[in-house]
């Protein structure tokens, strides 16, 4: 047995049976112990911010790690942006990253890089393997590290800690601390605020907090409490649908999220970070809620964040048999016609979105009314970009299809941002995977138009303009996804979309529709 079979067998000992990689030269030796190990699966990314996505999204889904398996440096800073946005949705993940053999650093080969340093920013927890013998050991504590409390955990794997020989001794599941509890005291401040604020109170959920038994909870204590449910501007992931309780999200535009916060007086958060601007404007605050308002967390992240909720509605009085405000039915709406617009798109898929579905959005601009309407469409898991770095959405579906094959992932693709980590369909087209992509096709970063307005520019002049349009040439998308093994069709009709839509309801596999707006 050597060092890399070592790393196998602990993973495989704590469950984590998945591995999204991107290999070199220095990962050869963990690329032969995984083919020893049938029963991980090994999905292939064809570069590496698809393979750090597409952990993120299995993590969002699963709430265990997957490993992602990097070469070297360079390997590492690819998959960065990604880790980004997996770190700021606070879900647990384990790369290892391969290294030179330790004897090899010092002459400076062309792939030495600063590992320990690139992985810093990006990750909760960092380590390099000393040696064979400590490759067991070094795995289980990344294992510990990625779920207590839930982060990105990078394991540094020298190519002679790989090959060298390891004692071949039972691997044992690591067994992790229970979730810890919220102090009473803390529990009794936050309802002694509440009752001093009535009608003026927030609840701000995040992680776990935004699933269905937990959000059932926080809905009682806003219906008998006259609190008001948010939720993140960028959602990690939050149960959504008719009969459910559903928070408002904050918004990403400055203006509407200071005017959404405007009255709130105290705001609770449970498993979230108070929120705030974006970006810096131009005599704008950046915090969102105004200066006097008491921000108090109830439980963070790592913490048992339903069982907080549950001492907060006990310490207030709220019968567990109170009925919370729950999400209707769709209302009725004429159905759109015509040319296709991004509104009509949203209006067209939360009618038709099946139960337990998966959508993940990273439409940007193009399908901000989605989450609205997402709260009268069958239930079903709603997943966003989380950090603001692009080229999330295609990773993201494509984990979260492993995830729960079971499930159809819908992906509501910005064009700009697809263009990133388009690869992933391919990674889609060989797993043979359940996903929808559904590409706004405006041909622009119309987010950049809009931020521009925001810092004050009033006129758009051609050398700007060509840095935020995609024309000349037009983008094909239809092409592109036939390229990388995926079928696709292209519409500009709300016709033409409806009835694709039906068709690719009633199949199974990757689909790609490029939704001309």
């Amino acid at each position: 047995m050597n060092g890399a079979d070592a790393l196998c067998d602990t993973l495989l000992a704590n469950d984590v049976r998945v591995c999204f990689a991107n290999p070199g030269t220095s990962e050869m030796h963990f690329v032969a112990a995984l083919d020893r190990k049938p029963e991980m699966r090994c999905v292939l990314g064809l570069f590496e911010g698809v393979v750090t996505g597409a952990a993120d999204g299995y993590a969002r889904m699963t709430g265990r790690p997957a490993a992602t398996l990097l070469h070297t440096g360079p390997g590492l800073a690819n998959g960065l942006a990604n880790l980004h946005n997996a770190r700021r949705a606070r879900v647990p993940m384990i790369n290892v990253v391969g290294d030179h053999a330790s004897y090899h650093l010092p002459f400076d080969a062309p792939l030495t890089t600063d590992i320990d340093g690139l992985a810093a920013p990006m990750s909760n927890w960092v380590y390099r393997i000393s040696g064979p013998a400590d490759v067991g050991p070094a795995t289980e504590a990344a294992y510990r590290a990625s779920l207590v409390p839930p982060g990105i955990a990078t394991l540094i794997l020298p190519a002679d800690a790989a090959w060298g020989d390891a004692e071949a001794v039972p691997r044992n599941k690591v067994v992790l601390p229970a979730l810890s509890g919220v102090p009473t005291d803390r529990v009794r401040g936050i309802a002694d605020a509440i009752r001093s604020a009535p009608g003026r109170v927030g609840i701000l959920v995040g992680g776990t907090a935004a699933q269905p038994d937990a959000l059932e909870i926080a809905g009682q204590i806003a219906a008998a409490r006259n609190v008001r449910l948010f939720g993140e501007v960028g959602i990690a992931r939050m149960a959504r649908g008719a009969g459910r309780v559903a928070p408002t999200r904050i918004p990403y535009p400055i203006d509407a999220a200071i005017e959404t916060l405007s009255d709130i007086e105290v705001l609770i958060l449970v498993g979230a970070v108070e929120p705030v601007a974006f970006f810096a404007y131009p005599g704008k605050p950046s915090r969102l809620v105004h200066n006097d308002c008491q921000v108090l967390a109830l439980a963070k992240h790592g913490e048992d964040l339903e069982g907080a909720l549950e001492a907060l509605r006990d310490e207030l009085g709220v019968k567990r048999t109170q009925s919370p405000l729950r999400s209707s039915a769709m209302p009725d709406e004429s159905v759109p016609n015509g040319q296709l617009t991004d509104d009509a798109i949203a209006v067209m898929v939360a009618r038709k979105l099946p139960e337990n579905a998966i959508v993940c959005d990273e439409a940007i601009t193009s399908a901000r009314r989605l989450f609205a309407l997402s709260e009268f469409a069958a239930p079903h898991d709603f997943l966003m970009t989380t950090g603001g770095a692009i080229g999330n959405g295609i990773p993201m579906a494509t984990g979260a299809a492993i995830a729960c094959p079971d499930r159809k992932v819908f992906n509501l693709q910005a064009d700009g941002s697809a263009m990133y980590t388009l690869q992933g369909l391919w990674t889609q087209a060989r797993e043979n995977l359940d996903v929808v992509t559904i590409i706004f096709s405006n041909r622009t970063y119309a987010v950049l138009h809009m931020e521009m307005q925001k810092v004050g520019v009033a006129k758009i002049e051609e050398n700007a303009r060509r840095m935020l349009d995609l024309d000349q040439p037009s983008l094909d998308w239809v092409s592109i996804a036939k390229g990388m093994g995926v079928e696709a069709a292209r519409v500009d009709t709300c016709e033409q979309f409806d009835d694709l839509l039906d068709g690719v309801l009633k199949r199974r596999g990757p689909f790609l529709i490029e939704a001309v707006i």
